[in-house]
């Protein structure tokens, strides 16, 4: 069987987060649970999943936030790419910053780097470094769906003026990293609408000679 998923839109910044799970062995994994812990865990139990680990395609705060008390509730390691290491131990400021309440920083039991697996029950996945929008920037690719983060939006691309990002990374990560893949493949943002690589590739104003050039 396919590996299944449920969006869940938490947050102030309307952040998606991921829970995506194996439907034979029910394990599951979280993928950027930014707020909302109690309906995350909520959405969890209510499936009868079995959670073995929060995934983070990057550091920043709508996108962690609620990293920590997931961590607590089902005992279970964190893992990240480690070049957005300054992003979690800022989460503090960045939470003044929005007028949030301070949040604990959590702790990365796993490092990630570009090619390492993914496992979900029977399935295995890959990660994928895009920098760009944050140094440590990943996406998560399965057989028929990969989770992008803020590095790519259906029509646009993830900010770049956020400390640690860069344009021409994004970019250049996009096209390099992204595109390539399968035109059917189902791209999974951060915010907003779910695309696909194709689509993108054919329509997305910021990824054409135009633009790039």
């Amino acid at each position: 069987m396919s590996l299944k998923y449920e969006v869940i839109v938490n947050g102030p910044f309307q952040e998606n987060c991921y829970l995506v799970w194996d439907d034979v062995s029910k394990q599951a994994i979280f993928i950027d649970p930014g707020a909302e812990p109690d309906r995350l865990v909520e959405a969890a139990l209510s499936l009868g999943l079995k959670v073995v680990g929060i995934f983070n395609t990057h550091g920043h705060i709508d996108h962690a936030g609620g990293v920590v008390e997931i961590q607590k509730r089902f005992e279970v390691p964190f893992a990240m790419h480690p070049d957005d290491a300054l992003l979690l131990d800022s989460m503090p400021e960045q939470a003044a910053l929005f007028g949030l309440p301070r949040m604990e920083i959590p702790t990365v039991d796993r490092r990630l780097s570009d090619g390492d697996a993914v496992e979900v029950g029977e399935h295995r996945g890959k990660v994928i470094h895009t920098p760009g929008h944050s140094p440590g920037g990943v996406c998560f690719a399965f057989d028929d769906f990969v989770v992008v983060g803020d590095t790519l939006f259906a029509g646009s691309i993830g900010r770049t003026d956020l400390p640690g990002g860069s344009y021409e990374t994004l970019i250049d990560s996009i096209k390099s990293k992204l595109l390539v893949l399968g035109p059917d493949l189902a791209a999974l943002p951060g915010h907003g609408p779910a695309t696909t690589i194709g689509l993108e590739k054919e329509r997305n104003p910021f990824l054409g000679d135009r633009i790039w050039t």
